[in-house]
């Protein structure tokens, strides 16, 4: 699972608390897509990073699901967590969520991320592996293999 020595997935869990405000709002008054990619890309290059102890670079978006719009005054929670590693790539997880006044989050977002470590020469450099701890980390880590071989797959057939 990797040359060095593992790590558990609540190492590396990273939250952060995102403000919506009027100038993340696209034409039709929601929060502009490509502004919670961002979000959602930093949170993950900080999952990664805390995992790997080194620089990281985003290497693709797996996938990207809507759930439902986030508008003006909404306070986004993005949770990150890693789901998945290799010799050099890890994939993470990142839920994004609008948190109402009283506490309660309603999922808005799911997004896998594949992020490369990288060594002192900016070149693919091996990540410790992962330690599943639960039974849903175990989930992740057998869908994040089968995401991985699609991956694989959609490279050569070019898709």
């Amino acid at each position: 699972m990797g040359e060095c020595n593992a790590k558990h997935v609540s190492d590396s869990v990273t939250e952060q608390i995102q403000p919506v405000f009027y100038s993340h709002l696209n034409s039709q008054k929601r929060l502009f897509g490509g502004e919670l990619v961002s979000w959602i890309d930093i949170v993950a290059g900080a999952v990664a990073r805390r995992h790997s102890a080194r620089n990281v670079t985003t290497a693709e978006i797996d996938s990207l699901q809507f759930k439902s719009p986030v508008y003006a005054n909404n306070v986004v929670v993005l949770h990150g967590k890693m789901t998945y590693v290799g010799r050099t790539s890890m994939e993470v997880r990142v839920d994004s969520y609008v948190e109402e006044l009283s506490g309660e989050r309603k999922l808005v977002n799911t997004a896998y991320l594949v992020l490369v470590a990288l060594d002192e020469n900016g070149r693919p450099t091996p990540v410790p592996g992962l330690i599943c701890d639960t039974p849903e980390e175990e989930a992740e880590w057998e869908a994040g293999k089968k995401r991985r071989d699609l991956r694989k797959q959609r490279r050569v057939e070019s898709y």
